[in-house]
């Protein structure tokens, strides 16, 4: 149950980042637009890029942690796991 919990967190963390990096842009195409330097506003949006990619990283772990596997081994089972359970 916490490891669930702990994936929609990240999960809406991402989504929420992706969202505010999309208005950066904007507010970055803006201030290009008016002649306004926008070094730190880059500087900014790469950071976030990355805090957005390691989460992505770290969801896809969590993810793989819940995936079933055959017993004895770590090969992933796929296909519908609901028989299997």
């Amino acid at each position: 149950m916490g490891l669930a919990m702990k994936l929609e967190h990240i999960r809406a963390e991402i989504e929420r980042m992706r969202h505010q990096i999309s208005r950066q842009r904007k507010d970055i195409q803006s201030l290009q637009r008016a002649g306004i330097g926008t070094l730190p506003a880059e500087a900014l949006l790469a950071r976030m890029q990355a805090t957005v990619d390691n989460l992505c990283a770290e969801r896809d772990k969590r993810v793989g942690e819940q995936r079933m596997k055959y017993p004895g081994t770590s090969k992933v089972i796929k296909g519908p796991q609901m028989r299997l359970r």
